[in-house]
């Protein structure tokens, strides 16, 4: 019961993390609903069994039996993951896998989604360079969409360079409500 226990607060804690930061930058839709499925069974069962505090249960999971059916439920499901906008090709090559571009509102909750897990998982030593590390560890051969990949890049390195407060005016501004540059006064 103690790691099932431990993993519900995991949960709530990160998905707390994500609505307060999708509610700064105007998600309020997405930052109630964000990470829903993490509490069906298919998902919470893996997650409570895997539980160990410092990262994902699923990396424990796909390290027991060589994949993660909790990831696999959970990506698709869940719009802000990049793996979620892989579709079938009908340009370059007809029939391969290959990824689409996100809407913006899912890259915008993405990036809050990033920040969360970070917070949760560093803990104290969480600074707002966190996310672009983790970023840098483990996408680099993503399957991930040129223009998407762009603007994540973008708003991790600025998050990096000028803070949660910056940061989070150019994804209300830039993401959420679609202007690129600053209103002139």
């Amino acid at each position: 019961m103690g790691k099932a226990w431990n993993h519900f607060k995991t949960v709530t804690y990160h998905k707390y993390l994500v609505a307060k930061g999708c509610f700064r930058v105007g998600l309020y839709r997405q930052g109630l609903l964000h990470d829903l499925s993490k509490y069906s069974p298919s998902e919470f069962i893996a997650g409570a069994r895997y539980y160990q505090g410092d990262r994902s249960p699923n990396n424990a999971e796909r390290e027991d039996k060589g994949y993660s059916a909790a990831w696999m439920h959970h990506k698709g499901r869940n719009r802000h993951h990049y793996e979620y906008w892989v579709d079938y090709s009908l340009k370059d090559e007809p029939g391969i896998m290959a990824p689409v571009p996100m809407p913006d509102r899912y890259i915008a909750e993405m990036v809050m989604d990033r920040i969360a897990a970070s917070k949760v998982y560093e803990g104290r030593a969480y600074t707002d360079a966190s996310p672009l590390r983790y970023y840098y560890r483990g996408t680099d051969r993503a399957p991930m969409h040129p223009d998407t990949r762009k603007k994540l890049e973008r708003i991790l390195r600025m998050l990096a360079e000028k803070g949660e407060e910056e940061t989070f005016a150019y994804i209300r501004r830039a993401l959420v409500r679609g202007k690129r540059s600053p209103k002139k006064k």
